[in-house]
């Protein structure tokens, strides 16, 4: 059977043309990246509400702001190095601190950009987000749930940063069945040894690592946490309670990011031992996207690898 791969990119510039028809007050914002945030398919349509700001993000965050200052709906777009990096200040007090209802589209994240290089290889974004208070910060794990997210930006109140990759990565979700909500963990599969919470496209890496622990005779538990602020603290604390044992997945830096997030909680409520996989506080480097995600260990054969490890001396 084959695989449907798609990058999230496209998913978000597909919903936002979809969305566009529904609802007039949208406006999608763009820093010369159109073609490559996928936001290109809304200009075609609809360029009165497509604004090309050029490369200037921390303009582009003011922008934004004073749109929905005036009761519009901006989508803010760019590359996630640019749009949590470059533009942090102005998201920070422009957007964050009157807590605007402005939502990030923010492209081309992580090491999966492939052969752009660590300067375009944003792996500290979540982290930076997640710091300003009332910002709202998903991650999708495919085409299916970040369709569904950026529908669910839409209709929530207040800035969301969400953010999209590069690589065409497998469909992993029914969509005749999958119920997307913000702040809400998903118990792709069931376990009992360990519990494996990944997000982004570590998902179904996470899913692939399960499927060969279970020929060692480990039941892994794996849950999808595609909002990482506000967390779900009932699933995770659920999960680590019988397990007793948790690691984290995440094509990010284990500073600040899942990793961090997973371990503050833990940490307050049922003090567990914590394996945090992810990129281990280096920047990337140019090269082949698969290739990059196994040389960092984010593929399943190395996760499960390392959960096997860990399992074993935990």
């Amino acid at each position: 059977m084959s695989i449907i791969k798609k990058a999230t990119r496209e998913s978000y510039g597909e919903t936002l043309l979809e969305l566009g028809r529904e609802h007039d007050d949208i406006i999608v914002l763009d820093a010369d990246l159109a073609g490559a945030t996928k936001t290109s398919v809304f200009q075609k349509e609809f360029p009165d509400r497509h604004i090309d700001c050029g490369i200037a993000e921390a303009n582009m965050a003011g922008i934004a702001a004073g749109l929905a200052a005036c009761g519009k709906v901006p989508f803010m777009s760019t590359f996630a190095m640019f749009a949590a990096g470059r533009a942090f200040e102005q998201v920070r007090n422009s957007i964050g601190y009157p807590h605007l209802n402005v939502k990030i589209g923010a492209t081309h994240a992580g090491i999966s950009v492939g052969e752009d290089g660590a300067t375009h290889q944003c792996n500290e974004d979540i982290s930076l987000m997640r710091s300003i208070p009332g910002m709202t910060v998903i991650n999708p794990c495919d085409d299916v749930e970040a369709r569904a997210a950026v529908r669910a930006a839409y209709a929530y109140r207040g800035p969301v940063y969400m953010r999209f990759g590069r690589l065409a990565i497998p469909v992993i979700n029914d969509p005749a069945n999958y119920s997307f909500e913000i702040g809400k963990g998903v118990l792709m599969k069931e376990g009992t040894d360990i519990t494996i919470v990944a997000t982004g496209l570590c998902v179904g890496e996470a899913l692939n690592a399960a499927e060969t622990l279970s020929n060692s005779g480990i039941n892994a538990e794996v849950i999808n946490i595609h909002t990482i602020k506000p967390l779900d603290k009932d699933i995770i604390l659920a999960s680590a309670n019988k397990t007793g044992i948790v690691v984290t997945c995440e094509e990010h830096s284990i500073i600040g990011g899942l990793g961090s997030a997973v371990c503050e909680l833990l940490s307050e409520n049922a003090p567990t031992k914590v394996l945090r996989i992810g990129v281990n506080d280096s920047f990337g480097e140019s090269g082949p996207a698969a290739e990059l995600i196994k040389k960092y260990g984010l593929d399943a054969g190395s996760i499960a690898e390392r959960v096997k490890q860990f399992y074993q001396t935990a």
